[in-house]
């Protein structure tokens, strides 16, 4: 290899890796949709254009304190599940992501094209660093777009150790 395409080759990594750092530390991260809530209402599950009846969170529980790594458990109904399973995030209180992951049938296999309720588990791993007030939100997997078929469960809860 020659001088001048060590060079270029040299120029190339440090561009890919200049634009890789920028990408990392200046895109904005997905907010979380906003929710007013009333201060008596602080502690407690918030759901949007949802109920009890169609999505129940056992764990972690409203206010719960929770490790970097955690499950959500709980049931819904078949109707929350498109391919077998609905997307679950972690905001910051400011409202930036920190964590995404899936609900999904248990046990494994689960037949969820039901409209009855669907145990699910998902699995959320939060970065090292955070420490704080947290917001979990399950979302009913709309492939549709469809904003009428949106639906949410948000909980609050604190990441700790």
């Amino acid at each position: 290899m020659t001088k001048t395409q060590t060079g270029i080759v040299v120029a190339l990594g440090l561009v890919i890796i200049s634009a890789g750092a920028y990408l990392a530390f200046f895109t904005p991260q997905a907010q979380a949709p906003t929710v007013t809530q009333d201060p008596a209402q602080q502690g407690k599950a918030t759901y949007a254009n949802a109920t009890e009846n169609d999505i129940v969170v056992t764990l972690p529980f409203p206010g719960a304190v929770t490790g970097k790594e955690f499950s959500v458990i709980g049931k819904a109904r078949g109707y929350w599940f498109f391919e077998a399973s609905f997307p679950v995030f972690l905001y910051d209180e400011a409202g930036n992501e920190l964590a995404v992951g899936l609900g999904s049938p248990q046990p494994e296999g689960t037949e969820w094209m039901t409209t009855e309720f669907v145990n699910f588990k998902a699995d959320i791993v939060a970065p090292q660093s955070y420490i704080g007030k947290a917001t979990l939100v399950l979302k009913r997997d709309n492939p549709s777009g469809e904003p009428e078929n949106d639906a949410s469960i948000s909980i609050p809860i604190t990441v700790e150790y």
